[in-house]
């Protein structure tokens, strides 16, 4: 599975969107009152819902806010239109919604850029970084996805790091005067061969090496169950340097409760450390259509139930 395929496939592309649209989700279902009350922020993305709330992404954020979730996240967001960036900005204020993670920049599958310590792709990097301020500040996002790229071969694991952590150290330095989060995500090896970013404690080990506020973890349950599994005490251990989880079950990267991981104990145990900040619904849905939508939103309400 390619990263974020699942979402790709499902979501609208950055040039087919579309904001008007002659009946919207909005004027119709808009409000609901009855809208269920979830104990954690978790936010899906931009074709999760379409076959409830269609194409319009306006429409696709009102149904989330009209079903209780109070946190949305898009990955694609720093591609697309100005103006689609400000239009959907504008509806989250509204509705409630907070910004979650986008890309901060292109990232390396196949080949070291990050790791390598070139000076040429460390300049491209900061230069998506300073580009990615300007697109945080007009959706009111506070974090942004941050991957190394692959490995360098040529080179031993320390210099690697260090490579890495230099580049951290400057991009940080942009960021914090914005008072925004790159946050690292570690991938596993099954998915993506390769990365040099693969586990928790090396992502606490940079985190640490940079020394930043601007320079935390992006936690993937899914990535790190198949890495490394042992989620609970691995989160335990990487806690003060994490700001930002995602979800997925495994196997399949769908909905919790289709997979191995017992997700209510697992947001028990967040909601149980206080935090506040956003969960991505970065997976798929196990059904198509309408009745695996709301088998996603049903999954949720279930695993949520833990107080």
């Amino acid at each position: 599975m390619k990263r974020r395929s699942f979402i790709q496939k499902s979501a609208l592309t950055t040039g087919a969107i579309s904001i008007g649209s002659s009946l919207s989700y909005a004027n119709t279902f808009s409000n609901n009152k009855n809208a269920y009350n979830y104990n954690l922020k978790y936010a899906p993305h931009l074709g999760m819902f379409k076959h409830h709330a269609g194409d319009n992404p306006i429409d696709q954020l009102n149904f989330m806010a009209d079903e209780g979730f109070t946190a949305f996240e898009d990955n694609e967001m720093r591609k697309r239109p100005i103006e689609i960036q400000k239009k959907m900005a504008a509806t989250m204020y509204k509705r409630g919604l907070e910004m979650g993670v986008f890309v901060a920049h292109e990232i390396y599958w196949t080949a070291p850029n990050l790791a390598s310590g070139d000076e040429d792709k460390r300049n491209e990097f900061l230069n998506y970084i300073k580009d990615s301020i300007d697109v945080a500040k007009r959706v009111n996002a506070k974090w942004m996805t941050v991957v190394p790229g692959h490995a360098d071969l040529k080179l031993r694991v320390g210099y690697q790091t260090a490579n890495v952590v230099e580049t951290l150290k400057q991009a940080s330095a942009l960021l914090e005067p914005h008072g925004i989060v790159m946050v690292l995500e570690p991938l596993n090896f099954r998915n993506h061969p390769g990365l040099f970013l693969t586990d928790s404690p090396q992502a606490f080990e940079i985190c640490k090496a940079v020394n930043s506020p601007s320079c935390k973890i992006l936690f993937d349950i899914y990535h790190q169950q198949i890495q490394e599994g042992n989620i609970i005490p691995n989160m335990e251990s990487s806690w003060d340097e994490i700001a930002y989880i995602q979800i997925g079950d495994n196997p399949g990267r769908n909905e919790p409760t289709t997979g191995e991981i017992n997700y209510r104990n697992v947001f028990k145990w967040i909601h149980n450390k206080g935090f506040n900040g956003i969960l991505g619904m970065e997976h798929g849905n196990s059904r198509e259509g309408k009745e695996g939508e709301r088998a996603v939103i049903n999954a949720y309400q279930k695993v949520d139930d833990f107080i």
